[in-house]
């Protein structure tokens, strides 16, 4: 049978990010994205206006459904929480819908460039921290990678002992696989992946890649829906960071050859196809 992702994000009508890039992916890599709505925004944040409903107090009810029909979920993928309300929902939602293989993976979206979100307070990190502790993988950027582990934040002069020790941090949180992402490295970027299987050392080092351009809103979004598609399609994970990190550059090269406005996200559709599927 065809595999299912339960995605629990946000949507926004326009500017390409969260459900409008996970989706469309998801059903491009062979595996039904069902989506469980967090928030609805007419458009992305990178706009200086937009309309949103917050969709918390619908959740529960939404979930209740999903139960009556007996829904069970090959994956279950976490983007942006607003409340600890919302992080208790997911919390709930992983025990209930979850059977022994599915396969939880954590987007922990708190803030970047060394600063938190403006939602985001000590204890909606803490009670984000909990979350993290019932995946199995998680895709933390730098800036979220120091503040689940109390590291003080650089942009720039991380050494590998330091990376490995702030991996092998949030691996005793709970998941096996772990890949920090968006790490400076002069002309590169670099993510840097670990993975910890039972009877074995862990394994872990850098995947590096070229820049392309600027940084655009969803391209988080882009990486963090193959990393779970590839997952429940038993894809080796450092060839599926591989493949994301390279899919994500090809992106960012495309919205610079079709001069796409920085608030319209990457033109992710226009190169679809240049996606491997496993």
């Amino acid at each position: 049978m065809q595999k299912k992702i339960a995605v629990i994000n946000d949507i926004a009508g326009y500017g390409r990010c969260a459900m409008t890039v996970i989706l469309p992916i998801l059903s491009y890599m062979g595996v039904q994205g069902c989506p469980l709505p967090t928030s609805i925004f007419s458009n992305n944040t990178a706009f200086p206006n937009f309309f949103m409903d917050d969709y918390t107090d619908r959740m529960e009810a939404y979930i209740e459904n999903w139960d009556k029909i007996g829904l069970t979920f090959d994956g279950i993928a976490t983007g942006y929480l607003g409340s600890v309300r919302q992080i208790d929902i997911v919390k709930r939602f992983i025990h209930d819908f979850s059977r022994e293989d599915t396969l939880v993976v954590v987007d922990p979206v708190m803030g970047d460039h060394g600063r938190l979100y403006s939602a985001y307070t000590v204890e909606l990190c803490k009670e984000l921290g909990r979350l993290v502790a019932l995946a199995d993988i998680i895709t933390p950027n730098l800036t979220e990678a120091c503040y689940l582990t109390d590291q003080p934040y650089k942009e720039t002069g991380w050494k590998k002992k330091e990376l490995y020790a702030m991996a092998r941090c949030l691996a005793a949180m709970g998941p096996s696989r772990v890949v920090i992402t968006g790490i400076p490295q002069g002309e590169f970027i670099a993510n840097y992946v670990y993975v910890e299987e039972e009877g074995k050392e862990a394994q872990a080092g850098f995947i590096r890649i070229h820049k392309a351009g600027a940084e655009r809103c969803g391209t988080g979004d882009v990486f963090a829906s193959i990393i779970a598609s590839d997952a429940i399609n038993g894809v080796p994970f450092d060839r599926s960071v591989r493949k994301a990190s390279g899919f994500v550059k090809k992106c960012i090269t495309a919205s610079i050859e079709l001069e796409t406005p920085p608030t319209d996200g990457v033109p992710f559709e226009e190169i679809l196809y240049k996606l491997k599927r496993n």
